[in-house]
């Protein structure tokens, strides 16, 4: 429970000191704005550029693993997607937006710090390779959900390319596709440009969460609590589970097994309020769901620690 909190409270309090912050009159709305596009449109972007760039998968692949956490990430934004339409009567953009929160786990932010600490860091190899596909995946299902909902009435044949056009110019996925190009071209970069891209990744995450604290001061949780409560369930329990029972069921490797599972097990990230927050869709249920599904993964991470092999 120690090591929970030595990861998860640091990030509690960024968050809180933006809320307050904000709270306070020292740090205004349209600053808020200007710091969620930066790391949003800028600093992100050079994280997952750097990330895919320098990965390595190594001989010990196994692509069931991503079939395990995958099948449980397409589960959950399935569920959040009609829960939020037939339980909540959302409107089908707001559902998409919320099932988007219900896809999106934290894979980075507490992921890897959770999985390195409880099982060190040789125990990364399989963390990386589920995080190298993560946004690609989860924004391919997000944006082209989104973009077939706005182009009703719309002929169908336009709209592969209304999605393909979306999504490149979605700043998250230009880096992850131009990491993934220098990788595959074993691109070397001067060293004077990787030192400039950790400068911006090392803002990335601390402005992220800062900015991620105004935010929820603007959205408050009132008449959403219920929506709120069923993405915590489907993000903390419902992902994890399936992706407990598919890598039983291929046998997966012992180690690849529970970075699966407690990648499968974290709350939603930060990128499902950027996601709602691009199309204006469910923000304030997105923001919330960030904060409480986070407070609520303390418990339900330690659980699925203590059950895992």
């Amino acid at each position: 429970m120690q090591a929970l909190l030595d990861v998860i409270l640091p990030v509690f309090l960024v968050i809180g000191a933006g809320y307050a912050a904000v709270w306070r009159g020292w740090f205004s709305d349209s600053a808020v704005d200007g710091l969620m596009a930066f790391t949003q449109n800028f600093a992100i972007p050079c994280l997952l550029f750097r990330a895919l760039w320098t990965l390595d998968i190594g001989p010990n692949f196994d692509p069931l693993l991503l079939v395990s956490f995958y099948t449980g990430s397409a589960t959950g934004f399935t569920a959040g997607l009609l829960g939020a339409r037939y339980l909540f009567n959302r409107e089908w953009e707001d559902a998409v937006a919320i099932g988007f929160c219900c896809l999106f786990a934290n894979s980075v932010m507490i992921g890897l710090a959770l999985t390195e600490r409880a099982y060190g860091s040789d125990a990364l190899e399989a963390n990386y390779v589920i995080v190298a596909l993560h946004s690609p995946f989860c924004y391919g299902i997000g944006i082209t959900a989104m973009e077939i909902l706005r182009a009703r009435g719309t002929p169908a044949r336009h709209l592969p390319r209304t999605v393909l056009r979306a999504m490149f110019r979605n700043a998250l996925v230009i880096g992850i596709a131009l990491g993934l190009a220098a990788n595959l071209m074993q691109l070397q970069i001067p060293l004077p440009v990787t030192d400039a891209l950790d400068m911006m990744i090392r803002a990335a995450l601390p402005a992220a969460l800062f900015g991620m604290g105004g935010v929820l001061y603007r959205y408050k949780p009132q008449g959403d609590l219920r929506v709120i409560a069923y993405i915590c369930v489907v993000s903390l329990v419902l992902h994890p589970t399936i992706t407990w029972t598919l890598g039983t069921l291929f046998d997966l490797p012992k180690q690849a097994f529970r970075s699966a599972v407690l990648t499968a097990a974290m709350a939603p990230g930060i990128n499902t309020y950027v996601f709602a927050n691009m199309y204006g869709r469910a923000r304030r249920v997105a923001a919330s769901g960030v904060l409480i599904a986070t407070a609520l993964s303390v418990v339900t991470a330690w659980l699925w620690l203590a059950v895992l092999p």
